[in-house]
Parts: structure tokens; C-alpha cells; sequence
């Protein structure tokens, strides 16, 4: 006699495509649109989806977290400094305290806090998208207003071979998440729209504060957050430590709660 309960090979495809397609189709229009699922994508999307706003994170890869799996060279262990740490707090990582600094330096799992995050996301209900590699934004009277989407393996194929038309969600506002490459931004500076000035060399004691502060309403329904703040302003690289993306994720959040109420 079987274990498991019965269930037949047509039976589990369709559960797959009736609850993917169910997803999909009720955030066509949605609230906030987040490129990026990293670090601070995730703390923007856990805010925002725990505010009830209807938040769709697009991730091109098949995994979400970003560099937040691995800290720094290769060495899975994840570095904030205070007061940083309560994000940390409110997730139920544990970390260590690191002895002999005077502002606090902490250092935590990188699979541990990854996965934690991931899951405080999923939990607060934002839909993830991964395997969906951003394309373009829609542009409507002078703001971003959606994001074009292909899946990502389609992204990778030569023209020569096939041309698959990407598709369109419609929102109140996106926010880039997508680290140093600043893809959302960079397709508003191709159109001469706005002007990157490109990240500069690591300083980590000043860049943390740096992308927090700059953290903000980019063009009308854009916002910059994270490592994509940097390369918009010309802000330091802050290296292997995760606090100021954190703290950037949750002032993103609270900057596109604003625009989507004010809509």
C-alpha cells in the first residue's frame, strides 16, 4: 500500500499552473512593483505586503537574497552595525556581538538571515516572481507606472533563434532593487530621462549612512534603494556588510507607501 496520497501526474501539473496563473493574473495591477528580490528588496516587499499594500517582487534569478547568501568573499557570514541589528531582531536571526567595536558590529549566518528574510516576505504576503528578468518600465504622463517582464531564460536567447514578446504589471510605483547595475534607473537614463553618476570605490564607514540617506523618489514612480542608490548618486560601495541595505529597504518601503496612498 502507497504512503502518500494518491495523485497522478496531470493532477499536480494542474495544481501547479491553476495556483500560478491565479497568482499571476491578481497582480497584473498591483501597488508596488519590486526589481530585485536582495536584501533590501525583501525588507521593502516584508514592510509594504505588512501594510496590506498588493507587492510583487520580480527577481531574474531562480533564487531570491542576492549577495545576502554569502557575505564576503565566499565566506557565508553577514556583517551589520548598529542599529542595524534590529532588523535582525524583528527576524529572529541570531548573531554575535563582535568584540572591541565601539559603535556595535555584528556578525550573523548568511543562510540563516537569508532565508528568515525570504520568508518574513513570503509571510507578509508579497508575491514573488522569480525567473523574471525586468525588460523595460511603462512609462504614462511623465512616471514609471509598470514594468515590462520576460522570463529569463528567454532573455538569454539569441534574436537570431526566436523573439518572445515580454509581458506588462501595471503599479503605483516601482522600486529598483537591483544592486550596483541599477537596471529600473538605467532604462530611464538610456531614454535621457534621468542622470547616473555611477558608484565610487569602497568606504564603508561612510556609504552605509550614504544609501540610507539618498534611499528616495528617484523620477515620478521610481524609487532607488539599496546598492541602486549608490550608482544613481555616486555613493561608495559599502562592501560585505548588510546594514545600510537593510535600513534603505525599510525607508524604500515607507517612501512608496507614501506615493501609493497619495495615488
Amino acid at each position: 500500500m502507497n504512503q502518500f496520497a494518491q495523485a497522478t501526474e496531470k493532477d499536480i501539473t494542474r495544481s501547479i499552473v491553476e495556483e500560478f496563473l491565479g497568482d499571476f493574473l491578481s497582480h497584473i495591477e498591483s501597488d508596488v512593483i519590486i526589481v530585485g528580490g536582495g536584501p533590501s528588496g525583501l525588507v521593502a516587499a516584508r514592510d509594504l505586503a505588512s501594510s496590506g499594500l498588493k507587492t510583487v517582487v520580480l527577481e531574474s534569478n531562480n533564487y531570491f537574497g542576492g549577495g545576502f547568501w554569502l557575505g564576503g568573499y565566499l565566506m557565508n557570514k553577514v556583517t551589520v552595525r548598529a542599529p542595524a541589528q534590529k532588523i535582525f531582531d524583528q527576524l529572529g536571526v541570531p548573531y554575535k556581538e563582535v568584540p572591541d567595536i565601539k559603535e556595535g558590529l555584528y556578525v550573523a549566518d548568511a543562510p540563516s538571515a537569508c532565508s528568515k528574510l525570504i520568508s518574513a516576505a513570503c509571510d507578509a504576503g508579497a508575491f514573488m516572481l522569480n525567473m523574471n528578468k525586468f525588460d523595460d518600465v511603462v512609462l504614462r504622463d511623465g512616471r514609471v507606472c509598470g514594468a515590462v517582464t520576460n522570463w529569463t531564460p528567454v532573455s538569454a536567447l539569441p534574436r537570431a533563434i526566436t523573439c518572445v514578446d515580454p509581458v506588462a504589471i501595471e503599479t503605483k510605483c516601482v522600486i529598483d532593487a537591483t544592486g550596483h547595475d541599477a537596471v529600473v534607473a538605467n532604462s530611464l537614463a538610456d531614454r535621457g530621462l534621468v542622470d547616473l553618476k555611477g558608484f565610487l570605490g569602497m568606504d564603508v564607514d561612510n556609504s552605509e549612512d550614504a544609501v540610507v540617506n539618498n534611499t528616495s523618489e528617484l523620477f515620478p514612480g521610481l524609487v532607488v534603494t539599496g546598492m541602486a542608490a549608490a550608482t544613481c548618486f555616486g555613493l561608495s560601495r559599502m562592501g560585505p556588510t548588510f546594514g545600510g541595505m537593510l535600513e534603505s529597504g525599510v525607508k524604500a518601503a515607507k517612501i512608496a507607501e507614501e506615493i501609493v496612498r497619495s495615488r
